[in-house]
């Protein structure tokens, strides 16, 4: 088995809102169509951010002539757009997603992705390149059956839970060293110390436990 990882810049529906709103979306290919001649993409869609960046990101999204139909529950969504010239059109059902879709705050998306023959990832990194003019190969190697990601539905966290690991995610909390403190997290959160850190290790307790290998402390976790 074979994983492909890209850094992807674009015009992309996703990415460049993540830039210009300043958030996180972790995205999953659902599935493609075509009628005629317009190829559609359909995926869901997890945001990470400030509620209020959240809800400007939706907002924006709407007005774009791309979306066909958007439908949406907090900070996730489902989405189906017209695929043109998308890093999309070019996966096959040869390869599978290893991870979802990144799409970070600077506008690029983190594609990693796996197939049984190297040639299948060739091909796609051959076509990405030749497609698009911000194309890297982050890693291009063979792997185990254990790297890959197996998805498990999340848990439900309450709001306020959702809101403290988000703004721990987007302020840098668990990268290496730390971007920002507890003490500005709950500042930015508008709540006590005592009481941020309450709802962040709930959130924590809830999301740890899909993660069995994990043996780092949350503190140490790097988030790229």
């Amino acid at each position: 088995m074979w994983i492909l990882r890209l850094k992807i810049k674009h015009d992309c529906i996703i990415a460049k809102r993540c830039k210009k709103f300043k958030v996180l979306c972790y995205s999953t290919l659902l599935g493609r169509f075509r009628e005629g001649d317009i190829e559609y993409v359909s995926g869901m869609h997890y945001l990470v951010g400030e509620t209020q960046n959240i809800k400007k990101f939706v907002e924006d999204l709407r007005k774009d002539k791309r979306v066909k139909k958007l439908e949406v529950k907090d900070n996730v969504f489902s989405l189906l757009e017209i695929s043109k010239n998308i890093p999309s059109n070019y996966y096959n059902s040869r390869s599978f997603f290893v991870k979802p879709v990144i799409s970070d705050i600077d506008g690029y998306e983190y594609w990693e992705i796996g197939a049984w023959e190297k040639s299948t990832l060739t091909k796609f990194a051959v076509n990405i390149k030749e497609n698009f003019a911000e194309v890297k190969i982050l890693q291009f190697r063979k792997s185990k059956l254990t790297e890959i990601n197996f998805p498990i539905v999340m848990p439900m966290l309450t709001v306020q839970q959702r809101k403290a690991i988000d703004l721990a995610i987007t302020g840098g909390y668990y990268k290496y060293p730390k971007k920002v403190s507890l003490e500005k997290l709950a500042k930015a959160m508008k709540v006590s110390l005592s009481t941020y850190q309450e709802h962040l290790r709930k959130a924590e307790n809830k999301l740890i436990p899909l993660f069995p290998k994990l043996k780092k402390k949350p503190e140490d976790i790097r988030v790229k």
